[in-house]
């Protein structure tokens, strides 16, 4: 990728504000996943890391987290099913023994021009993907999440105003928007925090990958701040949902870093 994604979190310095602690990252191979690993390890916590495949993506955000003084759990494999979802939870919890933030993050799209263009194993892996796992890993999660624990889901500004060239995609980010609202209302008697991040545009993996050469491009340029975001940019509002220090009196909220537009929900 050119220019290679800032999301290594290389100049960041924590504070020991998640010392002790476990996470576990979905989606955390590249991009928001990875630098939300860096950027908990860097503040004290161990992470299982739940991505796809075994590649040199995820061997480097393992590798990130290990530099920076905590071990990184590489836990390979789909997502979109059920029972996968359930043991990167009882794996992480075997390696480490206990499990203090999810953060739900794995996430799929395919651009398409129309509904008519969308077939129904398009929309069946999106939702597999984007919704369904944050219910099957948060439910196999919470048998273990301590009273205080956090949850942070990952949203997309397109859960907000939605993308008529992303309709599964966007119609998921919503629904997880609707997930954050109702966990939290569901477990604020074990002060368990459900917050969700709803990026604008960043510039991942995913992009390039994803989308026609024309919108590559412009990536972002349209948003007031002139320029899309990078992982490094968005992981620092990961940080503040999951330490109960700085946002202990947040639950139920969705935090919007999109480059200074102006959005509703």
């Amino acid at each position: 990728m050119r220019p290679h994604p800032r999301d290594e979190m290389a100049d960041y310095e924590g504070r020991g504000l998640l010392e002790g602690r476990t996470a576990l990252v979905t989606g955390g191979d590249s991009g928001i996943g990875r630098a939300v690993a860096v950027a908990f390890a860097k503040e004290g916590a161990n992470v299982g890391i739940a991505y796809l495949e075994e590649d040199e993506d995820a061997r480097h955000t393992i590798d990130l987290v290990n530099q920076a003084g905590r071990h990184g759990l590489g836990l390979p494999g789909d997502l979109s099913t059920a029972d996968h979802c359930r043991d990167v939870v009882a794996r992480t919890i075997a390696e480490f023994g206990r499990l203090d933030v999810l953060v739900n993050n794995v996430a799929y799209q395919k651009p398409q021009d129309s509904l008519d263009e969308i077939d129904d194993e398009q929309w069946d892996r999106t939702f597999r993907t984007n919704i369904h796992s944050y219910f099957w890993v948060t439910k196999a999660a919470l048998k273990h999440l301590p009273d205080g624990g956090a949850i942070i889901n990952t949203s997309s500004i397109n859960g907000l105003r939605g993308n008529a060239s992303l309709i599964d995609y966007a119609t998921t980010k919503g629904a997880i928007n609707a997930f954050t609202y109702s966990m939290a209302q569901s477990l604020a008697d074990r002060r368990i925090r459900v917050n969700c991040v709803a990026p604008g545009p960043v510039w991942t993996p995913l992009i390039p990958s994803t989308l026609p050469p024309d919108s590559v491009e412009d990536f972002g340029s349209q948003v007031p701040l002139g320029r899309t975001s990078h992982p490094d940019d968005i992981a620092p509002s990961y940080v503040f949902f999951a330490s109960e220090r700085l946002s202990g009196y947040y639950s139920g909220e969705i935090l919007a870093p999109v480059g200074g537009e102006i959005v509703h929900g």
